[in-house]
């Protein structure tokens, strides 16, 4: 059975942190507003500093983010558009620092790995890296993000699901040399901390141990990990994947219980994903169910904390539904065994 090592820092940062970012913006080509004199704050010099010295014909152009954990600036090298993506200075002091590092160093050696291992998805070409320093230079992929909120409210268009859903099963069916990548998630430990908080009853926590110890033979699934829809490009190529920090081994059907979580108001893109959970047979639903109850717990996790404005305590209220609609399912998938 899987085991990774600590929690993706996704998984254990408060909503507040989750929704500061914006995912959609690393690579794409969508507008801003050029604002110069942003180019001249301290830590995005700092930034750029750190860019220089492995791309010295790098030219910014302006920022696209300046956050707390990473600053984001596009540019060019020669005519070439790019993106640089830096640690920010502040990530120092957060207490996340630690996770930061190794989630920017693992999306480094996700690029760099598909340099030797051509994954059949399109994604940005790597550019250059600074491992060591947390600098990554990547092409600018023109395109607009499926979805700018973590939870949309206006869901793309069937087509434009229908290219995500085939985009993110062509990676999932991929199979690269198993030692390329890791497993990203300890499910064990995950059960045990949803129910040491509560978010799981003594029975939820002993349905999914059972599916859980049925799946000890089932082969992993390579899997983006955070297969959110701003995390996914609509270029006229195609669809483009973006935001590698959490790529690694899963579950058959992680990323297609991420896209299930955050697709509540498309009834139809719903059933398609459940119907493609499916088709591999009982083991790969059962596979999919214990995905989408870790998952659901964490964006649970993620929203409901105080001080929630209205249409916030109505996207909980619908995570607590969609939450207990899959206790059910589990229940049901435990009751056929």
């Amino acid at each position: 059975m899987p085991g990774g090592g600590r929690m993706p820092l996704a998984r254990q940062a408060d909503g507040q942190v989750l929704r500061a970012r914006r995912p959609g913006l690393p690579v794409g080509g969508g507008p801003e507003r050029i604002d110069p004199s942003a180019l001249q704050t301290p830590a995005v010099r700092a930034a750029l500093a750190g860019v220089s010295r492995i791309c010295p014909a790098f030219t910014p152009r302006q920022v696209l983010r300046e956050g707390s954990r990473h600053i984001l600036v596009a540019g060019t090298i020669g005519r070439a558009p790019v993106v640089a993506k830096c640690l920010a200075p502040q990530a120092v002091r957060s207490e996340y620092f630690e996770q930061l590092v190794a989630d920017f160093h693992h999306e480094v050696a996700v690029y760099r790995a598909f340099v030797r291992h051509r994954p059949p998805v399109r994604l940005p070409r790597l550019v250059a890296a600074d491992h060591d320093r947390c600098v990554l230079v990547m092409e600018r992929v023109p395109g607009r993000p499926a979805a700018r909120e973590r939870h949309p409210v206006n869901a793309p268009t069937p087509g434009e699901v229908r290219a995500l859903l085939t985009a993110v099963r062509t990676l999932n069916l991929w199979r690269p040399p198993t030692d390329v990548f890791q497993p990203r998630l300890d499910y064990q430990l995950e059960i045990s901390r949803y129910h040491s908080v509560g978010q799981l009853t003594d029975r939820d926590a002993g349905d999914l141990r059972g599916l859980l110890h049925g799946l000890g033979s089932t082969p992993l699934q390579l899997c983006h990990g955070d297969a959110l829809l701003s995390n996914m490009l609509l270029a006229p190529s195609g669809p483009v994947l973006v935001d590698w920090e959490q790529a690694g081994w899963y579950l058959p059907g992680y990323d297609l219980a991420v896209l299930w979580s955050v697709l509540s108001g498309d009834t139809a893109a719903r059933r398609q994903i459940s119907q493609l959970a499916q088709s591999g047979g009982t083991l790969a639903r059962d596979a999919f169910l214990v995905n989408l109850v870790l998952v659901l717990m964490r964006e649970i996790r993620l929203y409901d904390v105080p001080g929630a404005g209205e249409e916030q305590r109505i996207m909980i209220r619908r995570l607590y539904d969609d939450a207990a609609l899959a206790r059910r399912a589990v229940r049901a998938a435990v009751g056929t065994r």
